[in-house]
C-alpha cells in the first residue's frame, strides 16, 4: 500500500526511469570525429613523425588497440567496423611477432603490413588532393566573371492560329512561288488616247456630213481584233472630249446602234 502511495507522489519517477535506461542502452557510433577506422589509424601513423610506408605496425596496432579500448571505457558503443579493425590488428601484431610458419598459405604478415601502409599513404593523397581542391578559388564568391550574366531560362511555346483558308492560301503561293512572273504591258496593241485626239482634230473639219465612228480608224487598226477594238475605243473617247470643247456633234439613233459624228457648221471648212 505505501509503494502505491509513493507512487502517486511522485508519478513522474517511473518515466525518469525508462529515460535512463534508454540512454545506457543507446548506440553512439561517433568516436571523437573520425570518419571510419582507416581515418583513425591515419591519425595515429601521423603521431610517428615519419613516412607513411616506413611506420612501425606493431606500434600502430598498440596506438588503436589502446585508443579502442579507452573508447570502451568511456560507455561508448563502438561501430562494428572499428571492432573488426582492432581484431584484424590484433591479429596482424600476433604474425608480425611471432615466427611465421611455413607451412601457411597466403601473404606474410608483412606484405599485410606493406599493404596497410599503402592504404594509408593512399588515404594521405586522396586527403590532400581535395584539400586542395576545396581550398582553390570559385567562381561567384571569391573572383567573379566579367560580365557575368543572370540565369534565366527561356521556354518556348508554339500555337498555332491559321484558319484553313490560311493555309490553302499558304499552299497556293508555295506552289506557285517558281511559276510567278511580274505583269508587263504589252502596248503595241493599244491605239493612244492622244493620237486619236490629234487624228480626230485633222479629219473632222473635213467631213462635211454624218460619218460613222469605225470610218475614223487609222489603217491598220479596222481589222477585227483587239488592235481594232483599242482603235474604236481611243477614238470614241477622243470624239466625247471633242464634244465637250464643241468642235464636233455626236448622234446614235438607237440603243446599240452605229454612232456618227460631223463638225459642228461653223467649223467647216
Amino acid at each position: 500500500m505505501s509503494d502505491v502511495e509513493t507512487t502517486g507522489a511522485n508519478p513522474n519517477r517511473a518515466d525518469l526511469d525508462v529515460a535512463a535506461r534508454l540512454e545506457d542502452e543507446a548506440l553512439i557510433v561517433d568516436v571523437e570525429g573520425y570518419e571510419g577506422p582507416l581515418d583513425l589509424l591515419l591519425t595515429l601513423s601521423r603521431r610517428q613523425k615519419v613516412d607513411l610506408r616506413r611506420i612501425s605496425v606493431l606500434q600502430l596496432a598498440e596506438q588503436y588497440l589502446r585508443f579502442v579500448e579507452a573508447a570502451r571505457v568511456l560507455r561508448i558503443e563502438l561501430a562494428a567496423d572499428y571492432l573488426v579493425m582492432a581484431a584484424w590488428l590484433a591479429f596482424l601484431k600476433s604474425r608480425l611477432l611471432l615466427p611465421p610458419d611455413p607451412t601457411e598459405d597466403g601473404p606474410s604478415a608483412e606484405d599485410l603490413a606493406a599493404h596497410l601502409a599503402f592504404q594509408l599513404e593512399r588515404l594521405e593523397a586522396m586527403r590532400e588532393a581535395s584539400g586542395r581542391l576545396m581550398g582553390r578559388d570559385r567562381l561567384g564568391r571569391e573572383f567573379f566573371a566579367r560580365g557575368m550574366p543572370e540565369t534565366m531560362s527561356i521556354e518556348k511555346r508554339t500555337q498555332h492560329t491559321a484558319t484553313l483558308l490560311e493555309l490553302v492560301q499558304a499552299y497556293a503561293r508555295i506552289r506557285t512561288k517558281d511559276e510567278f512572273r511580274p505583269y508587263a504591258y504589252d502596248r503595241k496593241d493599244v491605239y493612244p488616247l492622244e493620237t486619236a485626239l490629234d487624228r480626230l482634230r485633222g479629219i473632222i473639219g473635213l467631213t462635211p456630213d454624218w460619218a460613222d465612228l469605225a470610218g475614223f480608224l487609222p489603217p491598220g487598226w479596222r481589222k477585227a481584233g483587239s488592235r481594232r477594238r483599242s482603235a474604236l475605243a481611243s477614238t470614241f473617247a477622243a470624239s466625247l472630249e471633242l464634244a465637250k470643247q464643241g468642235q464636233l456633234e455626236i448622234r446614235q439613233s438607237e440603243t446599240f446602234a452605229p454612232i456618227h459624228l460631223r463638225a459642228r457648221p461653223e467649223d467647216r471648212t
